[in-house]
């Protein structure tokens, strides 16, 4: 039984910072993906549904603490390799496409996080201070997305969307490594 067997603590504050680099990050994409053509976004809805299914089949199997901490855990260091990655190419079409099949491989998991998540806090009050605490996240990723862009054009005058992301993603590999922490710690101490 995965019942109190995480920091509950540690896992609410993972979740706060995951959804904060999710508020973040989501207006990246729109300057991120410019170069892929439409057609691409088709194969990739497809790879997502499909992945999806595979993924459910094995829900027997991995639904438990020790799969859901190494998934996570995974999709955190995907997240972290595309920032980084990010960061040292340069936009194209290579770079769109890399971080496009990326995101798409992480969010193929979804709905096998939000299961265990039900599973690892099966109160209803635990879930719903679960879920206020990933909105807040994504609503302060939001809030301070738009105040980092508005900062760099009036501070220093960076009117260059894609500039604008690139600085962003600094920020970005900071929230993620707070978040790749906190989910360690969660699993790493159970009290």
């Amino acid at each position: 039984m995965l019942k109190n067997s995480i920091n509950i603590r540690k896992f609410i504050a993972y979740k706060f910072f995951n959804s904060l680099f999710l508020g973040l990050s989501v207006g990246t994409i729109f300057i991120i993906y410019t170069p892929l053509e439409p057609s691409i976004y088709s194969l990739g809805g497809v790879f997502l549904a499909l992945s999806m299914l595979v993924i459910a089949k094995f829900y027997t199997k991995i639904l438990n603490r020790y799969y859901f901490f190494r998934i996570s855990f995974l999709v955190e260091i995907v997240m972290a390799s595309l920032i980084v990655y990010f960061l040292l190419a340069s936009y194209g079409y290579i770079t769109a496409l890399i971080v496009y099949i990326g995101y798409q491989s992480t969010f193929a998991f979804g709905s096998y996080l939000v299961r265990a998540e039900t599973i690892l806090l099966p109160k209803a009050k635990l879930l719903t201070f679960l879920d206020v605490t990933k909105q807040k996240g994504y609503l302060a990723g939001m809030v301070l997305s738009y105040l980092f862009y508005k900062f760099l054009e009036l501070g220093y005058h960076v009117q260059d969307a894609q500039e604008k992301v690139y600085f962003l993603h600094f920020l970005l590999f900071m929230i993620e490594s707070i978040t790749m922490l906190y989910l360690y710690l969660a699993f790493k101490d159970p009290r």
